[in-house]
């Protein structure tokens, strides 16, 4: 028997599933396919297969990242939450993802990664306490700066920073969107009826965080508290997918076999924060001593029968 398909996404945290956006697209689709995936849900992208969260791991066709090469990846597997749909039904399937990583994904980065008080006292914080140490001094911000990368390319403007233009255009965009997605679901259950399908799982992963994550400034959660439709269409994706997702986002059990290499057990996981602290001690004191911030010095002094005494090693450390 071929082993499963393993995705790697990150972790569960702040009521959802995943964290992340593009992960909870792909979360959503594989429960909706009924893909039997082996998942391990971490928070430190270096640890999959392709240093990018999501990952889909394959036997026959080795990695990929992205979410529409992953369902790509999960449909040659006869996993096909689209199977049913008409052609016209696909058409409208493209062109509402379009219209999502267009209008809607660019005020969804803005909010969580560039607002400065919603990065810092929602994003970064979680982050910081859920990525392991020392990685999380420095791996949030240079996540910031790929998702302003990620946010200059979609809008096609190298030079879009923070303020209040730029979150006035964003969010206009982001609103329109919001509501022809509330009158394109209307009163039905899911997109294309009462079966989700792709553009379900791209929804879902785009107004989930929106919903579920409390933001101190964030216009589109107001918009969004009105939207009733799009609230219950995520609310019931929630309840039938995840149902054992906890209040916070805490992942239902897994099988054994998934025990093993997603939630590293007690003593090991301690004994790994351990060589954790000692490799970036000895790293700082290596960089330390390199350039001299700590010096080593044998002082020779004179004693009164005029012998010099030579006395141990003496560290000195000055803070910058």
């Amino acid at each position: 028997m071929a082993a499963p398909c393993e995705l790697f996404c990150w972790k569960a945290g702040l009521g959802l599933p995943s964290v992340d956006t593009d992960s909870l697209i792909v979360l959503a689709y594989a429960r909706f396919a009924g893909a039997p995936l082996k998942i391990h849900k971490i928070s430190n992208p270096w640890r999959s297969p392709t240093g990018s969260l999501p990952a889909l791991r394959t036997g026959e066709e080795g990695s990929c990242s992205q979410p529409s090469q992953i369902i790509i990846q999960l449909r040659k597997q006869k996993y096909n939450a689209d199977y049913d749909l008409s052609a016209k039904e696909g058409a409208d399937t493209l062109a509402f993802i379009s219209l999502l990583e267009e209008r809607l994904l660019p005020a969804l980065i803005y909010a969580l990664w560039i607002d400065s008080k919603n990065y810092v006292d929602v994003t970064r914080r979680w982050h910081a306490e859920n990525i392991s140490f020392p990685l999380n001094f420095f791996l949030p911000s240079r996540m910031q700066n790929k998702q302003l990368e990620r946010l200059r390319l979609i809008r096609g403007n190298a030079s879009l920073e923070s303020g209040e233009e730029a979150e006035k255009e964003l969010y206009r965009d982001a609103l329109e969107c919001l509501n022809l997605l509330s009158q394109r679901l209307g009163s039905n259950k899911f997109f294309f009826g009462d079966s989700p399908s792709s553009l379900d799982a791209y929804v879902f992963g785009h107004l989930a965080p929106l919903i579920k994550i409390q933001l101190p400034n964030c216009r589109l959660q107001h918009h969004l508290k009105h939207l009733d439709n799009l609230n219950t269409f995520c609310s019931t994706i929630l309840s039938l997918y995840f149902p054992s997702e906890g209040p916070e986002g805490v992942g239902r059990p897994v099988s054994q076999a998934q025990q093993g290499s997603d939630s590293d057990n007690e003593p090991y996981k301690r004994r790994k924060q351990l060589l954790s602290v000692l490799v970036a001690v000895a790293a700082m004191l290596s960089y330390a001593l390199f350039t001299g911030i700590v010096a080593i010095e044998h002082v020779r002094e004179e004693e009164p029968g005029g012998h010099a005494s030579l006395q141990g090693p003496v560290h000195e450390e000055e803070e910058e």
